[in-house]
């Protein structure tokens, strides 16, 4: 036994076989405590908020991921690509930061006169009055200014894999939006309160993400000209893409809001705390996986054989997902409540959407992570048409044809995605 032992540690793979089970340990463990948590805080809301209000947490929910898109705009993107390059120069990545940061509160400033207008009209549309429209706007400011630098801070300990002060962080967040959560909605039932209670959180699990950041970024650096410049070079190319993601990512809530009713804004809000598991396996990828492809030297073989295999392994495992969904769909519906029974097929299209949405999501990192970035114009001329086909091929007015709708939209951008950066590759061969 003992020689058995000493043969495989001895064999060449098994301390990067072993480094890699820490990693994946680490990282798996602590996010599923991190989306447990987070499920039980988001059905404690859909259990205790009437549908109405839950309708308007969604929409709530839903502006701010848009705001934050458009905040960022593509910095994150080059923050990344530049921090990727320089990753070991503590000075430089200083001032990638600092010149990120300095963006971000400028992007800012435009993501908030586009969205703040449309959320509220939103609300209104959908039964809230004038001061629950107020109310709800004012409680999404914590958690806006919050993921102004949250992703920024994060790209550095993820460039050097140092994961585990990361997940104690996103695991303490969770734990107090749990507590806040918990403490305030049985008293007042309301989906400002229940923003607000996630919102706090993370102005503190920002503070704590500053330090950890410190540690591979010297903090006393400026803004650079040069850098600003060549991340906007890469924003230029991000922006239209990421304004019309923006507008088709969120596509199916802003069509049913307008086209449907309030209860088939909650239905498909409520469906997607379902969803909410799949960030166990974006955190998985995107923090092991990611940086790792950008860090690699542009060699065809070997950019090749890890994309193949990344996008492999996550294929896998979302057709595992959407199996156990389909098979226990029934047992999911009785968590979610008496409200939501009897959406079992809308369960699992929403659930097969969403890993579409986590494909292409992942295939658009990859790319990105390189500075292989697609020509917007041709990326959304060809996403605006394949929108425009579903609208005739789907009755968007339903809940039903919206998730076919947001299906046959997501497979049309993982082609996209996949197709482009296979041909990146493809070309390194010449090289």
């Amino acid at each position: 036994m003992e020689v058995m032992l000493n043969r495989i540690k001895g064999h060449p793979h098994y301390y990067k076989a072993l480094h890699w089970g820490k990693l994946i340990s680490i990282t798996g463990s602590a996010q599923i405590i991190i989306q447990v948590v987070g499920f039980a805080s988001g059905l404690l809301i859909i259990h205790l908020l009437s549908v109405n209000e839950y309708a308007l947490y969604t929409l709530s929910n839903t502006m701010l991921g848009t705001m934050t898109l458009l905040a960022d705009g593509g910095i994150g993107t080059g923050v990344f690509s530049q921090g990727g390059q320089h990753w070991q120069d503590k000075e430089k990545l200083g001032v990638i930061l600092a010149t990120g940061l300095s963006m971000r509160r400028k992007f800012a400033i435009g993501s908030l006169i586009f969205a703040v207008p449309l959320l509220m009209y939103l609300l209104l549309r959908n039964g809230a009055n004038w001061l629950i429209t107020i109310l709800i706007v004012a409680s999404l400011i914590p958690a806006f200014f919050a993921a102004l630098s949250d992703s920024l801070l994060e790209i550095f300990p993820k460039l050097h894999q140092d994961i585990l002060p990361l997940q104690k962080n996103q695991v303490s967040v969770g734990i107090w939006r749990l507590i806040l959560t918990g403490l305030t909605i049985f008293i007042f039932p309301y989906s400002f309160i229940a923003i607000l209670a996630s919102g706090i959180p993370r102005i503190y699990g920002n503070i704590k993400l500053r330090k950890i950041a410190e540690t591979f970024v010297d903090n006393k650096q400026t803004t650079d000209p040069v850098v600003e410049k060549e991340i906007m070079s890469i924003v230029k190319r991000v922006l239209p893409g990421a304004i019309y993601y923006c507008l088709s990512g969120q596509i199916t809530i802003w069509l049913i809001s307008i086209a449907g009713n309030t209860a088939s804004v909650a239905q498909i809000g409520a469906l997607g705390r379902v969803s909410v598991l799949l960030g166990v396996l974006a955190s998985l990828f995107s923090t092991l996986l990611v940086p790792r492809f950008a860090r690699q030297k542009s060699d065809f073989k070997v950019l090749l054989n890890q994309f193949l295999l990344n996008v492999f392994l996550l294929i896998i495992v979302c057709i595992i997902l959407v199996t156990c969904v389909f098979l226990f769909s029934n047992q999911f519906l009785w968590i979610l409540g008496g409200n939501y029974r009897g959406l079992n097929t809308a369960l699992v299209l929403n659930v097969t959407g969403s890993c579409l949405g986590l494909i292409t999501g992942f295939l658009f990192s990859l790319s990105s992570s390189r500075g292989w970035l697609i020509n917007p114009y041709l990326y959304i001329a060809s996403n605006l048409l394949s929108i425009v086909i579903g609208i005739f091929l789907f009755d968007i007015s339903s809940l039903m044809g919206v998730l076919y709708f947001n299906i046959f939209i997501s497979v049309v951008q993982a082609v996209i995605y996949s197709s482009y950066t296979f041909v990146k590759i493809y070309k390194l061969r010449s090289v």
